[in-house]
């Protein structure tokens, strides 16, 4: 009457202590089952009780027991043990998970790494050495096999720091039933040779000196690359002037008349002009020219003073021979110190006397 499968996991760690473990949400829904084992051959069997239970949700899932033979017997029963649901025989052998390798060494001879551990003293042919590394430019580890207990590895760059990981693994299906691998033994840190205590601390005094070269290099090189720019904008203004956009300079031509070009001449020659005649810087003037100029008026001083006087002395004849239409209101300027003839009168006249006639 009892069950002829249920899934069960069985784990013989380093075939010192056992674990057996099964679904009892699956296989035992609400039922907390109870479990016993025995390592006897033959009709006359032991079964000894479960001390330690494995716990899911308060429900028996599993038991912890030392491991005393080569050959199991399992049996699962209800609460009380009257009742048996599940049984199974087995080979504990074949369920083996190795432990950690012990005594891990490192070799480094140039670009060749050789890793080591100490041989187990049973079944040392059933397990395989593996080693994987990794730089701190790798995304994923780099594995590498070999029967227990060495194995070995080259091409690593000395530049480089790497992370390395070793474990034991049992052969399928020489071996076991399933394939069980131990856990990793402790993650080592090494760069050319040297055990570090992480790869942050892969940057030695050297390195550093290196990077503050690098660093005063690139500021060097900066300052020089600056100069030389600044040394180029000169050379090509003195050899190609910036050319002025000719938006700005002539800013009325394309927003008041839209780019027409005769149209903003026929409207602007006059006014071209007439700045031009504003602007226009008077010419030298030497001293010589001056002196002439200064002659040329005093001659025209004197020839206006004796136009004057003829214009006065002719319009006094005029006056007394002609009739009333000849006499008109007139208002002249006569010359400073001017005697002037009036109806018989000699007129003493300067630059404030007017006659009004």
């Amino acid at each position: 009457g009892g069950k002829d499968y249920i899934n069960t996991t069985i784990i013989n760690f380093n075939n010192e202590k056992m674990e057996i473990s099964w679904a009892t949400r699956e296989s035992f829904p609400n039922e907390n089952v109870s479990f016993f084992y025995t390592f006897d051959e033959g009709k006359h069997k032991v079964w000894k009780p479960c001390t330690t239970y494995l716990l899911d949700q308060d429900y028996n899932s599993g038991c912890h027991f030392k491991t005393e033979g080569p050959t199991l017997a399992i049996s699962i029963r209800n609460s009380n043990g009257s009742e048996e649901l599940f049984s199974k025989r087995l080979k504990a052998d074949f369920y083996i998970k190795p432990s950690p390798p012990e005594n891990v060494t490192f070799f480094w001879e140039e670009d060749t790494v050789t890793v080591s551990c100490n041989k187990p003293q049973r079944n040392a042919w059933c397990l395989r050495l593996e080693l994987q590394y990794k730089s701190k430019f790798d995304k994923e580890w780099q594995s590498r096999t070999s029967k227990c207990c060495s194995v070995g590895e080259h091409g690593f760059d000395p530049r480089k720091c790497y992370s390395f990981r070793v474990r034991l693994g049992r052969l399928v299906p020489h071996c076991n039933v399933v394939h069980y691998s131990s856990d990793w033994e402790a993650e080592t840190f090494w760069m050319n040779g040297t055990l570090l205590d992480s790869c942050d601390d892969d940057i030695t005094p050297q390195s550093k000196a290196v990077i503050v070269l690098c660093c005063s290099l690139a500021v060097l090189l900066m300052f020089i690359l600056l100069i030389l720019l600044c040394k180029w904008q000169r050379i090509q203004m003195s050899v190609l002037p910036a050319i002025p956009d000719p938006k700005y300079t002539f800013s009325d031509l394309f927003n008041e008349h839209n780019g027409n070009l005769q149209e903003w001449l026929d409207k602007n020659d006059h006014v071209a002009l007439q700045t031009k005649q504003e602007y226009e810087e008077p010419e030298s003037i030497t001293e010589a020219d001056i002196q002439q100029e200064d002659g040329k008026n005093n001659d025209r001083k004197n020839s206006d003073k004796q136009g004057s006087l003829e214009k006065i002395f002719t319009f006094s004849g005029a006056a007394e021979n002609n009739d009333d239409n000849a006499a008109e209101i007139a208002c002249l300027i006569p010359a400073s110190n001017t005697m002037a003839p009036f109806s018989g009168l000699n007129i003493l006249m300067n630059d404030d006397t007017y006659v009004m006639l």
